[in-house]
Parts: structure tokens; sequence; C-alpha cells
């Protein structure tokens, strides 16, 4: 990031919103750096790939009036409040960019500024005296990467715990404790207390090391933003979308994320296929999904489809033959045998 970076705050708290202006930068401005900070309001921010249902915790969500919205990058659901600091990067696209070090490395680094002694880890995580205080993810699309993140600097953890459903394949347990346990706030560990507005102002020139400048959408610009928002980020059929039954259900947990594909195979051909999971995936599956449909559900056939994709791109760090296990899961075929 050794260029002047362009800097754009999108004056508003409403997370749809917010997505779609976020869109709107990496589609349309196709040249320069961007970063953009900003926040949601009470929110929970699904993951591209995920099945929004099995995510949250529909009844707290209604209780407490909690947005849901569908995000465009991969990995897994999270919780948004006015404690929590968003940040996004936009960019030209770099050969290495399924690493995420290229964005961490500045936020680790503006972070240790402060006292607080982070670290990048797992996935896609930052961490703090052992606890999340980050998760992002990416997507790249016309030579241009989006790169954005949550800093959670005074969030409500038990909002966070009860707004989203702990997975079994992730936690020991289903409790809220489980959720909570692995989280913590950016205030408690600097080493002089700073308000959130302090906060922001201090990494907005953190993460601008070639030089910063302020940036403005044109009304125009913010026209196509609303509408943007208006026909895709405040709709169901984005947040939800029809999650219809399946003769195949098969969910494999691997060191990429979890991967759920359901299928509906008719006359021995795969009639329609779903891919969930918190994958880091980089682009959309449409694409793949529509290629699949009408293949003969073999391995081999199913593998020569894979094979004509970026499987890198689509499925983050799950590899062809993982996806084919989770496809035709093996355990259940053992199982069947046994009987």
């Amino acid at each position: 990031m050794s260029d002047v970076t362009r800097y754009i705050e999108t004056h508003s708290e409403n997370p749809a919103y917010n997505l779609a202006l976020e869109e709107y930068v990496l589609t349309h401005r196709t040249d320069g750096n961007y970063l953009m900070l900003w926040q949601n309001d009470n929110t929970i921010v699904i993951g591209q790939n995920q099945n929004a249902e099995a995510e949250i915790n529909r009844a707290f969500v209604e209780k407490h009036g909690i947005h849901v919205v569908r995000r465009t990058t991969g990995g897994g659901a999270v919780y948004h409040d006015l404690g929590n600091l968003n940040y996004s990067f936009i960019t030209d696209a770099a050969e290495n960019d399924r690493m995420a070090q290229r964005f961490t490395a500045p936020v680790v680094r503006a972070l240790r500024e402060l006292g607080v002694e982070a670290e990048a880890s797992g996935r896609n995580d930052i961490l703090a005296e052992g606890k999340k205080v980050s998760g992002t993810a990416q997507r790249l699309t016309g030579g241009r990467i989006l790169h954005h993140g949550t800093l959670l600097f005074d969030a409500n953890p038990g909002m966070v715990a009860g707004a989203l459903n702990a997975d079994p394949l992730k936690f020991q347990s289903k409790s809220a404790k489980s959720v909570r346990s692995r989280i913590g706030n950016i205030r408690p560990m600097l080493k002089k207390d700073m308000t959130l507005r302090e906060f922001w102002d201090y990494l907005k020139g953190a993460l601008a090391a070639g030089g910063l400048e302020d940036a403005a959408l044109t009304e125009e610009e913010l026209a196509e933003v609303r509408r943007l928002k208006e026909t895709k980020y405040d709709t169901w059929e984005w947040n939800f979308g029809a999650s219809p039954r399946y003769g195949l259900e098969n969910r494999r947990k691997w060191d990429g994320g979890i991967l759920e594909v359901r299928l509906a195979v008719e006359q021995g051909h795969i009639a329609h296929v779903v891919f969930y999971g918190d994958f880091l995936a980089l682009c959309p599956l449409d694409g793949l999904r529509q290629a699949l449909c009408g293949v003969p559900f073999r391995r081999e056939d199913v593998a020569a489809v894979l094979d004509r994709f970026p499987l890198g791109r689509c499925f983050g760090g799950i590899a062809r033959e993982e996806i084919l296990d989770t496809i035709f899961d093996l355990r259940k075929i053992e199982k069947e045998e046994m009987k």
C-alpha cells in the first residue's frame, strides 16, 4: 500500500447501505487504493456461502431488532454493534492475494503501536491476549481485491453470543459461553484508554502508509449505491433465499473451514446443488453450481467439472479431494457397508 490512499466514509450505520457502498467502490472505482472505516448498528453479517437461518438465533434476533445482511465475501457470520469498527481495503489484486497478510499486517502493526499484543492467527483472525479481536474476508473481481475486517473495540459480548448460533463443528459446546470465550475487546487491552472515535481517527492515519486523501462519491454514484441497497442488500432473496430440501445433505469440517453440500439427484444426474460454509471464498460459486447441473452423480464426473474452476478462489483452503469427499461422503458409505 505504498501509493496515496483515498479515504471514504459511508456516513451511515445501516448495514445494507454500507455493504452496497463498499461493493460499488470495489466494482466502479477501479484505480488506486481505497480505505473505508465504517460501523453497523446491531447487525449479523452472514458470509456469502452460509445458510442464514442456520447461523442466527432467530428468536433473539427478532426480540432485539437485529439486522441480518449477507456480504459478498466468504467466511463466517459476525455480529456488529456500535462498539465494533469495520475497515475495508480496496486495491489492485496481487498474485498472492489468497494470503491475507498483505492487509492484516498493517492492522496488527497499528494495534501493536497502541500497546496491544496483536498477531495474525488461523485462517482469517487477528488475536490479542489469546482472544479474537478481528475476523477478515476477501473478494476478487475484475483485477481488484476487497479485504475487509471487523475490529472489536468495545462490543457487547452478550449480544454476540446471543445472536449467533454456536456451530457444534466449531465449538465443544453449543452454549453461549463457548462463543463469548473466543472473542475479546481491544479497549481493555490498550496501554492508554481512548474512545472509539479517537481509535477511529488513529486507524485512519495508521492504515494509510503512503499518505491519505479524503474522497467522496458523486451524487450520481450515491444514487447507484441506494439502488444497489434496495435491489440487493435489502431483499429477502439475497439475505436468506430459498433453501429447498435436497435428496443428499453432507457436511464436513476441514482445515480450510466447514463445507456443507446439498444435492438433488434425478435419474442419476445432479438436478440442483448448493454449497454452504464458512470457507474463505474469493469469488461467487454460481458458475460452478450451474456447471454441475446435469452432470452424472459420479465422483469422476464431478471431479472433471471441479477441474475447470479455480478451486482455491472458490473454496479457500478446502482442497479438491476434500470437496469430493464431502459430496461423496465416504464415512456414510462405510456405515452402509457395515450394516
